[in-house]
């Protein structure tokens, strides 16, 4: 067994013994293997373990590895981090999914540069739970009417809610930042809102992510190993 083998799987019964934990089926969350500065022979190795959902953090790095790995015709890549409106064509061409829409104007520049070619590119809407203001995302308060502004725009389909906590041992204030995340995922969903994805949690409280109703963890540590000090937020 190969230590990405190792890594991988490791993750997957944490999954899957948060989920039974929690009262739910390992099958309602979804496992975003963090791609990000890891090379792609690395990302080729995971993939043929069965993954075929990949986060990237930048736009230039991802739509490289995309085209280094154009033969997994299966992979389904996703921006998970900060995106400038100078690389919105260019995110818009590459990813199937951007989970980090905070401004109604990033979003009107997916949908009109989005390929015709390409299915509608999914959208999450990132909220910033935290209040930290070195975090991307938009407050909690305005979650809703941004998801609204999404749904209605061509090229594009609303899926939910992604959001980073803040990095922090107190599991009572992780909680309670999931839980707005919860909250804003559960008011567009009674607002009739179509969403299916609450994506949060990472290597080091996806456990306590998957308790609050994450669907969605976005893993890079665990699985890859160790990054860069400089390059470790959104995994």
């Amino acid at each position: 067994m190969s230590h990405y083998e190792k890594a991988w799987q490791a993750v997957r019964d944490r999954i899957e013994v948060a989920a039974r934990g929690a009262g739910r089926s390992p099958q309602t969350i979804e496992l975003l293997a963090v791609s990000k500065t890891i090379d792609a022979n690395a990302v080729r190795a995971v993939h043929a373990l069965g993954q075929r959902q990949f986060g990237e953090n930048q736009v230039q790095e991802g739509a490289r590895k995309c085209a280094q790995l154009a033969d997994l015709t299966d992979v389904q890549w996703h921006l998970i981090g900060p995106l400038q409106s100078n690389k919105t064509q260019l995110a818009a061409a590459t990813f199937a999914w951007v989970e980090s829409v905070d401004r109604l104007k990033t979003a009107e520049r997916l949908s009109a540069q989005r390929p015709m070619q390409l299915p509608r590119l999914n959208i999450c809407v990132q909220v910033n739970a935290s209040g930290e203001a070195s975090k991307s995302g938009v407050a909690p308060s305005g979650a809703l009417a941004i998801a609204r502004a999404v749904a209605v725009l061509p090229r594009l389909q609303l899926r939910g809610i992604m959001g980073i906590p803040e990095l922090t041992r107190d599991v009572a204030r992780l909680r309670a930042q999931f839980r707005v995340l919860r909250e804003c995922f559960e008011e567009c969903a009674a607002a009739g809102l179509p969403v299916d994805t609450l994506s949060m949690g990472m290597s080091a409280d996806l456990d306590i992510a998957i308790a609050e109703g994450s669907t969605q963890v976005r893993v890079g540590t665990a699985i890859f190993g160790q990054r860069s000090k400089n390059n470790q937020s959104n995994a």
